[in-house]
């Protein structure tokens, strides 16, 4: 009787095994920022799109395919020329992802890699088109016009693919080593036209200083003439008197200097027979 009890016990564990690993192999799990595309080996690629969470599916006969929803970066190095034929270096960093909606249609044209067959086409042609309209010099001072344009074409190209582009920006800007040793060219040239504009300006400057301080020393010397004339010798005796004041106070802040009246000995009353 326990034997029976305990082979009975094998056997309904071993379906219960079997039974969940069927059951397993018929559920399938959509992660976050993900969606699924059902194939099926009968009808094709079902036109549903299913969402998050746990699925099931009929093992064999269909088969689920994954799809990454979010938002995923691209660089794209494109070389080509500008309206003035100057070869131009760009990079363009896209951020897309695929339309939820279209994801049949992506997967049933297109494929799992829909990003590896379509950017590195289209991403190049539109931005071809875009740079020849522009001068080098342009694509330095209106930059952001030339973002948008290509930006707004792009995405127009894009959507007809099935995904939406959320950002496009130009990352590197460079040209060829001719128009760059230009560019360095023309702005030594500036350089050195600014300097000397410089140096005109000082001399012009210093010759005005020169004629302002000429004209200053005319004037003071037609006013001197003039006073004289006025006054005659009366202005030049003032004008001892006041050097002699000023000469005399400047002695007399001076340590070791004595003031002697005019009209008495320097020496001290010695006996007149050492005074001789």
């Amino acid at each position: 009787m326990a034997a029976q009890f305990f082979n009975r016990i094998g056997q309904l564990g071993l379906g219960v095994a079997v039974l969940g690993g069927v059951v397993n192999s018929a559920l399938y799990n959509v992660e976050g920022g993900h969606r699924a595309v059902i194939f099926d080996r009968f009808t094709g690629i079902k036109e549903s799109v299913v969402g998050e969470g746990t699925h099931f599916f009929i093992p064999w006969v269909q088969r689920p395919i994954i799809f990454d929803i979010r938002s995923q970066p691209r660089n794209v190095p494109v070389i080509t020329g500008s309206k003035d034929l100057q070869n131009v270096n760009i990079t363009l960093r896209i951020l897309y992802r695929p339309i939820p909606d279209q994801l049949p249609k992506i997967y049933t044209i297109l494929g799992q890699d829909y990003d590896e067959r379509v950017l590195p086409s289209i991403a190049p042609e539109v931005l071809k088109a875009v740079v020849a309209q522009f001068d080098a010099g342009e694509l330095i001072t209106q930059r952001e016009m030339v973002s948008q344009r290509v930006s707004q074409e792009l995405t127009v190209r894009a959507k007809q693919f099935g995904f939406i582009l959320d950002d496009i920006s130009l990352t590197h800007l460079t040209f060829g080593r001719e128009f760059t040793q230009a560019v360095e060219m023309k702005q030594v040239a500036q350089q050195e036209a600014e300097k000397a504009r410089f140096v005109v300006e000082k001399a012009e400057q210093q010759k005005l200083a020169s004629i302002i301080s000429a004209e200053g020393d005319a004037a003071a010397a037609d006013l001197l003439a003039k006073s004289f004339g006025e006054a005659g010798d009366g202005l030049v005796e003032l004008r001892r008197i006041e050097a002699a004041e000023d000469i005399a106070y400047q002695l007399s802040r001076s340590r070791g200097v004595a003031y002697l009246p005019s009209g008495q000995s320097t020496l001290l009353n010695l006996p007149s027979t050492i005074a001789q």
